[in-house]
C-alpha cells in the first residue's frame, strides 16, 4: 500500500482550510484517510503560528514506515526542520514575458533620454 502524507480541503466555498493526513494513495483528495497529522489555514499570516500544526512525532513515524510527503506538506516539513531542504530550480519561471520585457525596454529608454534632457541643460 502505497501511503502519503498529503493536504485534504476542508472549510467552506472561497474559505481553504486543510487538514494534513496519512491516506493511502489511491483514496480520493478528500476521501478517506488513516490518521490526521496535523492542519493548515492559509488565510492567516504566513508569521502565524496558528498557519500550520503538525505532530512531528506521528509524521516522523510515518516517514520512517515509507510514507511520501507530497510537494507542499514536505515545504511544511522543510521549514520545520523535519526534512532537509532540496533544491528547487524553475529559472524561467522567474524571467518576465514578452511584453513585460518590452514595457522595460521602453520605459529604460524614456529614463535614459529624460537624463540626457535634464544634463544638456545643466552643461550648457
Amino acid at each position: 500500500m502505497a501511503m502519503k502524507i498529503r493536504l485534504a480541503r476542508g472549510g467552506s466555498k472561497k474559505r481553504p482550510f486543510y487538514r494534513i493526513v496519512a491516506a493511502d494513495s489511491r483514496m480520493p483528495r478528500d476521501g478517506r484517510f488513516i490518521e490526521k497529522l496535523g492542519t493548515y489555514n492559509p488565510l492567516l499570516p504566513k508569521d502565524s503560528e496558528e498557519r500550520v500544526k503538525m505532530d512531528i512525532d506521528r509524521i516522523k513515524a510515518w516517514l520512517d514506515k515509507g510514507a511520501k510527503p507530497t510537494d507542499r506538506v514536505s515545504r511544511f516539513l522543510e521549514a520545520a526542520g523535519v526534512l532537509e531542504k532540496k533544491t528547487r530550480a524553475n529559472p524561467k519561471k522567474g524571467e518576465p514575458g514578452a511584453k513585460a520585457r518590452e514595457r522595460a525596454e521602453e520605459k529604460a529608454a524614456k529614463a535614459a533620454e529624460a537624463a540626457e534632457a535634464a544634463s544638456a541643460p545643466a552643461e550648457a
